[in-house]
């Protein structure tokens, strides 16, 4: 498992396999999940991250850390 910020979008990135996204689904406004071509899980992207929890940063070991 890898985690990705975006600082720029505030966007986290929470990749599960290293399967191709083939397709998406909106869970709500701010959460998003992709799928592979079996419909398993491949990653998870959550929006407004620092906005709806400050703290969520601190407590995960975030790689590939992307900076604007």
């Amino acid at each position: 498992m890898k985690i990705r910020y975006d600082s720029e979008a505030d966007a986290l990135y929470i990749r599960i396999n290293d399967g191709a996204a083939a397709s998406t689904k909106e869970v709500d406004k701010n959460t998003i999940i992709d799928f592979d071509s079996s419909g398993q899980v491949v990653g998870v992207e959550l929006l407004f991250v620092k906005e709806r929890n400050p703290s969520l940063l601190k407590e995960l070991k975030v790689e590939n850390l992307i900076s604007a």
